[in-house]
């Protein structure tokens, strides 16, 4: 796989059952590139340390004045050092590659899962760790990936120079080779407390990125209440321990590199000490003592790249497991289904809740939980869990997790209650996979949209047609209300079989809630709609009103049914207190017992 061949044609289906396995799944999926950066390291770390062997042979061959030796001896050092250039232009060459294409099969397969769960994505996993997942931790999970090699190509340079040691002159060899294994693993003790250091501290950076990507989304809210200075306190705080932690885990990661840097010199020591008794007693030659004394000197070269391969682990272990946790979220219909691809027409029922939309009516439904109706609404839509024990909805008796994705889509569309608006213009935001039976005029117009459309139109220098104004990153330039009401005409331009709105009015004033209550009833004649709210403008337009009560049905009928007969629906849609019910109640007992004392 080379760069230019990226993006993936098919990234593939990953193994997130965990962190290490989806690390060696990528190391498999690129397993040529892995060859080449191996063998490319292995001609360099090879080179590298045929050098001191070269040296010595022509450090002897001067003591012996023997020039042909001399001349072999500059030959092979002339081809070490050519090794030594390609090998380290090539291994770097493929490394970056083999990084980048692990960072990229990462980041299409997150785009992918993001595409399949939509909106449902960030009820499962806090949106500060799917930016965490998206930025940083790919670029550390790509970095194992392509460590992997050239720590493989660095340990079997090490063996084979070992042996060839101990072959060339067994006194010093055999100290060497002893020792670099020593040398190798001194530091595994250490690993574990730094790996958990590194641990706190990406939670903690996370949990900062969190709070911040929080913030930045609620700023015109928190300016709205004065509460800029209480979160940027938060954030502070947030920041100073992922500071504190940095330093912690930094302290450790330099007690290892510490040791690395001490151990190499306390065997060079000991192989100097022993070599020069060795060369004293007549055993070996010069020659043979700096070739020794050189190749344990670059040795500590390779051996950098076991406290690398540790170090990247480290980072890269917490970020697989991250980003396995974001890519088993799947739904159930994501595996083949046994129905056709054609989109199911008819009743939408829940059979978790008894939940019932007849088909083409405008269902209203009521739930005192908002989360309740969030989790309740992503069902509706197909969006539940493929680990969930609850069962799927249905969509004209067809189970919804066994249509494929595309089909299911088409059939629901659910909005959620805070829907994103894309940067861009409102011709471009507009333009959704839609039916063609409604217009975006009808849309905006059915939406109350004229005093955005006019906003839009002031807003923009260079736009004499409001369609082709430019909405900021999320409409951080629109109101709350505004960005609302583009949102629901953007999904009534999808015109689906059955739309799904969860709470699509609650920034608008009531005034024109009415007005879109209108607007909805009207343009969606004929269409299964549902609509979570609890505004009594909004209920007493729909056909049908259900009222969810602790997971289940609690009363089915019609607004003003409903808010003389149920008190717990009266409770939702008035926000009346238990005092003001119980007064209520008792107002009523009276007029019952001034009724039968007058008959």
């Amino acid at each position: 796989m080379q760069i230019q061949d990226l993006p993936y044609p098919d990234p593939g289906v990953p193994d997130a059952r965990s962190g290490p396995r989806f690390l060696v799944w990528l190391g498999r999926n690129q397993l040529g590139g892995q060859l080449k950066s191996l063998a490319w390291g292995l001609l360099h770390f090879l080179s590298v340390c045929g050098l001191p062997f070269c040296v010595g042979f022509a450090i002897q061959a001067v003591v012996d004045r023997s020039g042909a030796r001399l001349a072999l001896a500059g030959g092979l050092i002339a081809l070490c050092g050519l090794g030594i250039a390609v090998g380290d232009t090539m291994l770097h060459r493929t490394a970056v590659t083999n990084w980048i294409t692990a960072a990229a099969r990462v980041q299409q397969l997150l785009a992918r899962r993001t595409a399949q769960l939509g909106s449902a994505l960030t009820r499962r996993v806090a949106a500060g760790e799917v930016v965490a997942v998206s930025t940083g931790d790919v670029e550390k999970i790509g970095w194992f990936v392509e460590a992997v090699s050239r720590f493989t190509a660095a340990a079997v340079t090490i063996v084979v120079v070992c042996v060839a040691l101990v072959v060339y002159e067994p006194a010093l060899g055999i100290v060497v080779a002893v020792g670099v294994p020593v040398l190798a693993l001194a530091v595994l003790p250490l690993l574990p407390r730094a790996t958990r250091r590194a641990d706190f501290q990406r939670e903690k950076a996370g949990r900062a990125t969190e709070l911040a990507s929080d913030t930045v989304a609620g700023l015109r809210v928190l300016r709205g209440i004065g509460g800029e200075e209480l979160f940027l306190d938060r954030y502070r705080r947030a920041s100073q321990e992922v500071r504190h932690a940095a330093v912690r885990s930094a302290r450790m990661w330099s007690l290892i590199a510490a040791v690395q840097v001490l151990l190499p010199g306390l065997l060079l020591i000991a192989v100097v000490w022993h070599g020069v008794n060795l060369a004293r007693e007549g055993r070996i030659t010069v020659g043979e003592m700096i070739t020794v004394y050189s190749a344990v000197m670059i040795m500590s070269y390779p051996l950098h790249h076991f406290v690398e391969i540790a170090m990247a682990y480290s980072f890269s272990r917490p970020s697989a497991k991250r980003a396995a946790r974001v890519l088993a979220l799947e739904r159930a219909m994501d595996s083949e289904g046994s129905r056709a691809a054609v989109a199911p027409a008819g009743d939408l029922y829940d059979p978790a809740t008894g939940l019932l939309a007849p088909a083409g009516r405008l269902t209203a439904v009521v739930c005192g939980d908002p989360d309740a109706s969030g989790v309740l609404a992503e069902r509706l839509g197909g969006h539940a869990a493929a680990s969930s024990d609850l069962p799927s909805a249905f969509l004209g008796g067809v189970p919804l997790d066994e249509l494929p994705l595309d089909s299911a889509r088409t059939a629901v569309l659910v909005q959620d209650k805070d829907p994103v608006l894309l940067s861009g213009s409102l011709r471009e935001l507009l333009d959704v996979p839609a039916s063609g039976g409604v217009s975006a005029e009808d849309a905006l117009a059915a939406a109350q949209c004229g005093d955005v459309l006019d906003a839009l139109a002031q807003g923009s220098l260079d736009a004499e047609n409001p369609m082709d104004a430019r909405i900021t990153e999320r409409g951080r330039s629109l109101s709350g209300g505004q960005r609302q009401r583009l949102a629901l005409a953007r999904s009534l331009i999808t015109d689906p079989e059955v739309l799904v709105l969860d709470e699509p009015t609650s920034a608008v004033d009531s005034h024109t809630e009415a007005r879109i209550a209108d607007g909805i009833r009207s343009l969606r004649q004929g269409r299964t709609t549902v609509v979570f709210t609890s505004s009594p403008l909004l209920l007493d337009h729909a056909d049908r009103v259900v009222l969810v009560h602790e997971g289940e049905i609690a009363a089915v009928g019609v607004h003003r049914e409903l808010v003389h007969s149920e008190p717990r629906y009266r409770a939702v849609v008035t926000r009346e207190t238990d005092d003001e019910a119980a007064a209520v109640d008792m107002d009523h007992l009276e007029a019952l017992e001034e009724i039968e004392e007058t008959a």
